[in-house]
């Protein structure tokens, strides 16, 4: 079974088989899972918060990353790609107990670097929280299947 077809196999429910012990954690719900663009939905968690009772822009920046990474792998490359670097902007936020959803899509794939935009949306995609936009290198490191 290939990864993007692993994902697929989660649609409607939580992702509780991803490699990464940290997307786990996130505990993502699988919304659209195509080769090259993913959409996951998360439950705002009162440890996600910054003083303020907002989602911490660093959750949120870290969601991005991680989704971002499970679309790279939805592309069943035998390689493992590294992030380089990741820009994220900030628009709004969301409190506990919402939900978000994050989307993403592959911009540019060349032969060493991957180019990947990420969106997180209320759960009504009415409000756009974040956008984030990350380049990833291919490493040496082969992916176990």
């Amino acid at each position: 079974m290939t990864a993007l077809e692993k994902i697929k196999t989660f649609t409607g429910k939580e992702f509780s088989a991803s490699p990464s012990p940290f997307m786990r954690w996130l505990k993502p719900i699988v919304l659209i899972a195509e080769q090259g663009t993913l959409e996951f939905e998360y439950f705002v968690r009162s440890e996600w918060l910054n003083p303020a009772g907002n989602l911490h822009g660093g959750v949120t920046a870290a969601i991005i990353d991680d989704i971002i990474g499970a679309t790279v792998f939805s592309l069943n490359e035998p390689i493992f790609y590294t992030t380089i670097n990741i820009a994220v902007d900030y628009f709004s936020s969301a409190k506990a107990d919402e939900k978000i959803i994050a989307k993403t899509h592959i911009i540019k794939k060349g032969k060493q670097f991957i180019n990947v935009h990420c969106e997180v949306w209320n759960s009504d995609k009415s409000r756009m929280l974040a956008k984030g936009t990350s380049n990833l290198f291919k490493t040496e490191t082969k992916i176990e299947p």
